[in-house]
């Protein structure tokens, strides 16, 4: 089950990132593009990013065992 709950933080992460670098890089926001400018699936969008990207600071100081 975690590793599930990894998997869809790292790739929502991801999403995340791609889009930042395509707003630094080519002033093109995918996730406004796709869902609409402040609508609630943006924004909806936007907080599960923020929140993956949080569990992932968690993961990032988990002890795991080789």
């Amino acid at each position: 089950m975690m590793e599930t709950l990894q998997k869809v933080c790292l790739v929502l992460t991801i999403i995340g990132a791609v889009n930042w670098g395509l707003i630094g890089l080519l002033d093109f926001n995918l996730v406004e593009a796709l869902f609409g400018e402040a609508t609630a699936l943006t924004r909806l969008v936007y907080s599960l990013v923020g929140v993956t990207g949080l569990v992932n600071i968690g993961l990032f100081f988990m002890h795991q065992e080789p």
